[in-house]
Formats: C-alpha cells, sequence, structure tokens
C-alpha cells in the first residue's frame, strides 16, 4: 500500500474495465457525548469535539440537563442569560415542576405541572431571559424530547478576543418575540420553498445558496472563490452531478469600451459560466436526479443530489464561502468524478493520514485539481479513467471527496494537511468597546481528520487588512486564487479568523467628518439663511410626501422631514417651529407604525419577514423594487430607521412607544442572533463578503448584486443611531462595526479610486462599479445608463457617514473625471434632482463650491431629489466648512 505525500505516483493511462470489489454496509453505531447524561443504548462514545461518517442523527431521546439554584435580575435595557451545559437542537422543552417565577417571559413559567415550549430553535448554551424581568427559583432538571440533529458541549476555550469578551456583544438579540400585532401573518408567498429539507424556520432569502431553491434550479451557488452548479445533464460530460468551476484573471470577459469615458474603461466584465471543470456525480445520477438543501444558515448550508425524491443515497455538498475544498460526501453511491474540460492526465499520488488517498487531476486547459477521498470504512476508493470525461470508483460506496484548484506555485503540503476535514456551518461573533472593536469568522469542522488537522479557508482583500496579528500569521501568501468580483482571495489556515476595525462613536446626526467630533452649531450667516428655507420645506405636506405605494420612497419622505426637523432644532435655533413640524411627522410615521399605509406589511410566515403586500396584490413580482420577493429591504427599511432614531431623540417617549416596530424592521434585515426565530439570520448583509445584497428571491446566472453602496451604509448608520436612542449598546456597536466594515468593503470593491488593486485594471476607469454582482460588475443601473445615474446612486443620501465612505481622493478622483467644469457630465449641465446629488457630494472635497451651489439666490428646487432638502444641503455643506 503506498503512503506518503511526497510520492510521485503513478499515471492512470488505461481505461478500467475489472470489477470492482464488494464493499460492507454502511455503519450503524452513531456519535454521543459521552461525558453527559445523554447516553442513547445504540451509541458509540467518540471525542467531545468528533465526528463521523454517519448521516444525521436521526433518533428520539431524552436529555436531562441539570440546572443549579439561581437569581438572576434583568433590569436594563439587554439581555441576561441562564447558562446550561450542552447545546441541543431539539423540537420540544419539558420544564420540570420547578418553584421558577417569571413576570412575563415565554422562556420560563410558574406551574405545578411540567410545561412543554414548543420549539424548533436550536437551545444554545445559554437560556436567554428578556430585558426588565426578574426570574428565581430552585430546579432539579430540565428535559428536552425530540429528534437530535446535533449535540456538543458548551465550549471551553478561552477568549480568542484581544479585546476580552467582557466588552460589549455586538451580536445580542434585538427581541426574540413575534413582530407587531399590527402585522399580519400571512402564509402562501409568490415564491414557495423548492426542496428544502428538515427546515420550518427563517431562510437566508439574499444569501450565496439561493440559486439552488429557486425556479430552474441550474444556476450557480458562488461559495467565493468557487462557484457550484448542477449540471443537469448539460455540458460535455452529460453530467447530472455538481460542477465545480474556477474563473481565472485571464478568463475574464470585456464589453465594450466606453468610448465617452476618459481612458476608454470596458463597460463591464463578466466571469464566463458553464465550465465545468470538476463535476461530482455517480453512476446512479440521471434524470430522475433531484437537487434539495438544507442546513442553510447565515454562511453555510448544504446542497443534496439524490438519484431519486426519497432515495436514501445522496451525495451531500457542505457548502461554505471562503472554502479551499470543495466537498462531496457519498452515501452508498458509486462516484464519477467528472470533467467538462477534459482530463490530461491522472496521477495516483498514494495514501495520507491513514485513510485519505490523493489524486492530481491536470485538465486540458493545463489546470491541475487535487483529489483527496476517504471511505467510511477504510478502503481504497480505487478510482479508474474510464473515459477522457470520468474517473469512476466502487458501487455503493460511502466517503467524502474533496476537490481542490492548485494555484501555480502553490506548496502542495498545505492543501496534504488539510485534507480530511471540512467547515459545515460558519458563524460570526465579536466584541466591542466604545471605539475599538474586533468580530471572528468562525467555522464549526467535520470530517474523519477534523480533531487533528486546521482548516484551510481563503480570506478577501478586506479580511487581509484587518486581521488580527494572530490571524496574519496564519496567511498563506503563496496559495492565491481570483474571485470573481473580489480581487484575489489569498489562504489562510486556521480554524477562525479575528478581524479589527475601528468605530466612529462621535458620528451623530449633525454634519461629521472622520477627523472631527462633530459640528454641533454652524456660522450665523448659514443659520440665517436655514431659517428662511426650513420652515417653507416643514410645511409641506408630510403626508402626501410620505403615504405612496412604495415602501422605499416613503421612507426616503420620512427620513428627508426627519432631518429638516433636526435641523430646525438643533442647527438653526427654530425650537418652537421644529417642535410643530415634529407632530406632522410623528402622525405621518404612525401611518406605517400601525400598518395603514397604501400597501400594508405582511409577515411572510413562509420565508419569515416583513414584506409589501404590493406584489400579492397586483400580481406583479417587480412593484416597489421587488420588495415582495425580498429586494432591497436594507435601503427601505433603512430610511424608515433613520427616520425613527431621528424622531425618538428629539422625543424619547416617542421610541419607547414604537420600538417594536422600528425593532421589527430591523430584525427583517438584520436580525444578529438565532434566539431569534421569526426572522433568518443577517437578511442582507453578508459578513464574508462584508457588505449586503440587495437581490432577493429572483433565480439569476450572476448571482446577487447590489447597486446603492451609500443605501447600504445608510441602514448601518441608521441601526447604530437607533441603538444609541434607545440605549441598546449591542445594537449600537454593531451598527458602528457594519459601517466600518462595508466601508472597508466599498473602497475595496465598489468605489474605485486610482490605487485600487481588486477590480481589473480595464475596469476601474469607471470609478464606480455600477451594479456589482457575485458574477460581474456592470457599470450602469436598473434605471438608466446616464453617468450621474451610476455615480450618483452611490452617492444617497448625503449623511454623515458619507464622509466615511466616500473618501477624499476618491470623491476628488471622480469629481474631476465626470462632474468639474468641462468634464464629460459636468455637474452644471445635469438636470433634475441629480444635480443636488452631485454637488452635495462636492462638499467632501470642496465644502466652499458646494455651499455657493445651494445658497444661490436663483436656487432651482428641482434641483432636491425627493429624497432630500436645501435645508440639510446648507446645514450640511456649511457644517463640513463652506462658510467661514
Amino acid at each position: 500500500m503506498e503512503s506518503g505525500a511526497n510520492m510521485t505516483g503513478s499515471i492512470i493511462t488505461t481505461l478500467a474495465t475489472e470489477g470492482n470489489p464488494p464493499v460492507q454496509p454502511f455503519p450503524t453505531s452513531l456519535p454521543s457525548i459521552t461525558e453527559s447524561t445523554l447516553q442513547p443504548a445504540n451509541a458509540t462514545a467518540v471525542p467531545l469535539n468528533g465526528t463521523t461518517s454517519a448521516p444525521p442523527l436521526s433518533i428520539t431521546a431524552t436529555v436531562t440537563i441539570p440546572v443549579s439554584t439561581f437569581e438572576t435580575v434583568v433590569s436594563s435595557e439587554t439581555v441576561a442569560s441562564i447558562p446550561v451545559p450542552t447545546v441541543v437542537n431539539i423540537s420540544s422543552i419539558t420544564v420540570a415542576p420547578t418553584t421558577f417565577t417569571s413576570d412575563g417571559t415565554v422562556i420560563v413559567t410558574s406551574s405545578a405541572q411540567p410545561t412543554v415550549i414548543e420549539t424548533t430553535a436550536t437551545v444554545l448554551s445559554e437560556t436567554t431571559i428578556l430585558a426588565n424581568h426578574t426570574v428565581t427559583g430552585t430546579a432539579s432538571t430540565v428535559v428536552a424530547t425530540g429528534t437530535l440533529a446535533s449535540i456538543m458541549p458548551t465550549s471551553t476555550d478561552a477568549c480568542r478576543f484581544t479585546l476580552g469578551c467582557e466588552s460589549e456583544d455586538v451580536f445580542q438579540p434585538v427581541a426574540i418575540g413575534p413582530p407587531p400585532a399590527s402585522i399580519p401573518n400571512v402564509p402562501g408567498h409568490p415564491v414557495s420553498r423548492l426542496n428544502i429539507n428538515g427546515m420550518t424556520g427563517p431562510i437566508g432569502t439574499n444569501k450565496f445558496y439561493f440559486n439552488f431553491f429557486l425556479g430552474s434550479q441550474s444556476f450557480p451557488a458562488f461559495v467565493m472563490p468557487y462557484s457550484l452548479s448542477w449540471s443537469k445533464g448539460g455540458g460535455n460530460a452529460q453530467s447530472w452531478g455538481m460542477a465545480v468551476s474556477h474563473i481565472d484573471d485571464s478568463q475574464k470577459v470585456y464589453g465594450p469600451n466606453r468610448a465617452d469615458i476618459p481612458g476608454n474603461p470596458a463597460s463591464y466584465y463578466i466571469n464566463p459560466l458553464g465550465i465545468q471543470s470538476i463535476i461530482f456525480s455517480a453512476a446512479e445520477l440521471g434524470t430522475s436526479t433531484v437537487l434539495s438543501t438544507d442546513s442553510l444558515g447565515d454562511m453555510s448550508g448544504n446542497a443534496n443530489l439524490s438519484p431519486n425524491q426519497g432515495s436514501t443515497s445522496y451525495i451531500k455538498f457542505p457548502m461554505v464561502q471562503g472554502m479551499a475544498f470543495v466537498t462531496g460526501l457519498y452515501e452508498s453511491l458509486q462516484p464519477e468524478i467528472q470533467t467538462g474540460v477534459f482530463f490530461r492526465s491522472v496521477v495516483r499520488v498514494g495514501q495520507l493520514k491513514g485513510n485519505v488517498y490523493k489524486y492530481r487531476l491536470t485538465l486540458e486547459d493545463g489546470k491541475l485539481w487535487l483529489l483527496y477521498a476517504s471511505s467510511s470504512y477504510g478502503l481504497n476508493p480505487n478510482l479508474k479513467l474510464v473515459s477522457s470525461t470520468m474517473l469512476q470508483g466502487l458501487p455503493r460506496w460511502s466517503g467524502l471527496i474533496q476537490i481542490a484548484k492548485l494555484p501555480p506555485g502553490a506548496d502542495e503540503q498545505i492543501f496534504d494537511n488539510a485534507c480530511g476535514v471540512y467547515p459545515s456551518s460558519g458563524a460570526v461573533g465579536g466584541y466591542a468597546t466604545n471605539s475599538t472593536a474586533q468580530y471572528s469568522l468562525s467555522w464549526t469542522k467535520s470530517g474523519p481528520y477534523a480533531n487533528n488537522s486546521t482548516l484551510l479557508m481563503y480570506a478577501l482583500p478586506h479580511h487581509i487588512q484587518s486581521f488580527d496579528q494572530n490571524t496574519a500569521g496564519k496567511v498563506r501568501q503563496q496559495v492565491q486564487l481570483q474571485t470573481t468580483t473580489k480581487g484575489t482571495a489569498t489562504a489562510v489556515v486556521s480554524d477562525y479568523w479575528i478581524l479589527n476595525e475601528q468605530l466612529q462613536p462621535a458620528m451623530g446626526f449633525e454634519p461629521w467628518r472622520p477627523d472631527t467630533e462633530g459640528v454641533t452649531s454652524l456660522p450665523q450667516r448659514a443659520i440665517d439663511l436655514i431659517q428662511k428655507v426650513a420652515p417653507i420645506e416643514a410645511s409641506q405636506d408630510m403626508n402626501a410626501q410620505t403615504n405612496l405605494n412604495s415602501m422605499y420612497f416613503s421612507g426616503k419622505g420620512l427620513s428627508k422631514f426627519a432631518v429638516i426637523v433636526y435641523t430646525m432644532n438643533n442647527l438653526a435655533g427654530q425650537q418652537g417651529l421644529a417642535a410643530a413640524a415634529l407632530e406632522k411627522l410623528k402622525a405621518a410615521f404612525a401611518t406605517f407604525a400601525e400598518n395603514r399605509q397604501q400597501f400594508p406589511l405582511y409577515y411572510d410566515t413562509d420565508w419569515k419577514g416583513l414584506v409589501s403586500s404590493a406584489s400579492y396584490r397586483t400580481g406583479d413580482p417587480g412593484v416597489d423594487f421587488g420588495n415582495s420577493y425580498y429586494n432591497d429591504h436594507h435601503f427601505h427599511y433603512g430610511y424608515f430607521i433613520h427616520a425613527a432614531a431621528v424622531i425618538g431623540y428629539l422625543d424619547p417617549a416617542w421610541a419607547r412607544a414604537n420600538k417594536d416596530y422600528v425593532n421589527a424592521l430591523i430584525r427583517d434585515v438584520a436580525n444578529p442572533s438565532t434566539l431569534d426565530t421569526y426572522f433568518p439570520i443577517f437578511r442582507s448583509f453578508d459578513w464574508y463578503n462584508g457588505h449586503s445584497w440587495a437581490k432577493g428571491l429572483f433565480e439569476t446566472g450572476d448571482g446577487k448584486d447590489q447597486e446603492s453602496t451609500s443605501e447600504d451604509a445608510m441602514f448601518a448608520y441608521g441601526l447604530k443611531m437607533w441603538g444609541r436612542i434607545i440605549g441598546d449598546l449591542s445594537m449600537e456597536r454593531r451598527g458602528d462595526l457594519m459601517l466600518s466594515v462595508v466601508s472597508r468593503a466599498i473602497q475595496n470593491y465598489f468605489l474605485m479610486d486610482s490605487d485600487n488593486k481588486n477590480q481589473p485594471a480595464r475596469f476601474i476607469g469607471n470609478k464606480a462599479t455600477g451594479i456589482l454582482f457575485e458574477n460581474k460588475a456592470d457599470h450602469v443601473t436598473y434605471f438608466g445608463a446616464n453617468l450621474e445615474y451610476v455615480q450618483g446612486i452611490q452617492m444617497v443620501p448625503a449623511l454623515p457617514f458619507s464622509t466615511l465612505t466616500r473618501t477624499k481622493k476618491f470623491v476628488q478622483e471622480e469629481w474631476e473625471l465626470y462632474f468639474a467644469d468641462g468634464a464629460v457630465a459636468q455637474a452644471q449641465t445635469v438636470l433634475g434632482g441629480w444635480k443636488g446629488i452631485l454637488f452635495g457630494n462636492l462638499a467632501i472635497i470642496n465644502p466652499q463650491a458646494a455651499w455657493n451651489f445651494f445658497s444661490q439666490d436663483n436656487f432651482d428646487p428641482s434641483w432636491i431629489d425627493g429624497g432630500a432638502s436645501l435645508t440639510w444641503y446648507l446645514a450640511y455643506t456649511a457644517g463640513l466648512g463652506g462658510v467661514s
């Protein structure tokens, strides 16, 4: 038997025709925790952090969890926890007779008889009780019964954050109860869940795996740096398996050069689809094959291919963003490793780690892929070349096969060391002080060598910039692969990453720059002009401008008037007028808080989220930018959250009264905790990519996309400020952290100054990506190709955070290229509200010129966008230094 990673191996040059040896049945033993009271009779002990290649547990058992005497008093606006020793995925909890008392929390209930609490959530290592509740008592046991999916011990690891875990946990739940009663529960979403198994809870509608449960299921999942797609009988191999593709930079396809832009940059670039480099398949897969998904989480999910509906045989593909290996878990199938590019040579290298067999696969395009196979029962996989497009293994085989593309010049040993283990799920965590935050991206490990191997993952450029010293030491610069739209990914040998970010606690509602504390007073000249303009704008019909048939435009109107009222009250000395305007604004907001708008919100019980009723009532999926289909929720609801933060600042009692409604909007977009079972974790924000995705339940070949970076940042800013207003420090710091992370991502991938190294050199001359997809970038918008549209949609709204996300260097280059006098789209000649948007943005680099524009005697009100005001533009430009 061959062994050793350094063996040259034998080249397979002939097609295999001989028979394959018989195999033994799949093992029936089940893993368990040996140091707990759970001990199913048919279980076989394994280490606490160990895994086996057995399928997910499917047994009914009873777990007895001892709970000690305790007394917990929660009197703040945060949450507190009662520790328990295990994590158990359950279907119900039975609380044995206790002396618990509580003033309303649903977590524990005083009763002489056992109380059953139905749940489909995971009971974490802490049982959460709500704010403003007192819980005391003594209990002997808490019994959990149900179908067990996974069992793991409470972590005893030391705190990984150098900042310390005694600082503010920024991922505390916003709330865990149902949405407000004014929002009705409505089943029957126009898009049904397609072959999603074992999940009745929330699903991430805007995640990378979305194409696998929509429509034809034939479009890719972009896991970075690879993409996965179901072949469905297509391509050179005519396979029904899962195709793996990786596109090198040289393979990108570019659109026509823009003759109207200096430097003639390419109008778009795209990564070709349909290149099936390696395909995980099986002899049993064919026209009856079914693609299903399960365990769909924030950063991970499983795709499964089965020969037919109901089959107990399958290939399971754990999908985790940044995974260095694509892993296929075979259950009782005959593996077929195929290619649409054709095999040039296949080398059987030898045996690693005792039970992992390695192959080198060179394709006809010259690319080298590494294959690692490990049987569940220790047999040689005996892969044989049966055609120029297929390697075939043993019948009724169970085990793990992993594929990784070997970058030129990379050390194979790095991949050899990491094989036999794979990430099965991912999670984000973090802590913050006043001005510093650390967050982690960590992964649960599985596989036969999970106990003694470290994960190999790929980091994006913005990750590398933020790594702490320890994580930076685990980067392997010689192992790099190109991503589709995020530059070069670099390998990291670590089970978790720690990343540092600076926060901006001084940012408030007033004009602000990163190097200042904010402007609390304006020059008298500016105040005099604002005092003339603001009462006129505040006297407009707020209801008419906000109760619209669009959540997006309604939110923009509310946000606009909120800023006007704030400016009058805090910067222009018009407190009396501001108080009257505030009452009108609160009345306009009440239309939405009471869900009386033209298209009220529904709580969609299928996907679990707050959606406009517009598509339900009109039958048009695209109405209100697709809100009913989960498009753009961070844009739409971000304006409402910002408006609420301003109103709540001016009237704290209003904030308390409207807290549940505003928090529900936040939970729909950015629920941070699995304890909240009414909404998915971070529907829009992608902690791996560092920004949000706008596209919801629409299948598309180029994956998720986002157009307006500024409105993405606006949501984080609104979250930060609302958290500050309601005294939720975790929320405030989380918004701060999201704002720092998204600013870094925007500057790396979306807004391209002359030093940008992540986007292609042929494209960065556009200065903005326009629409950035997972698979392409297109210098255009969904509503037109005018240069002021493409660049300007990255500028709205102009608020205090704008100076953080849009650097002076970038704004200067963009202005000189496009909008300066004599430039190709000079701002002076732009029509309508886009003109005001451009000059508002100019304030970042030339506030005096911007002030002169907005303060001119013959100013045309048509130059103001419907979501902006002359009042704020005057305050903003003056506050940034436009008036001496």
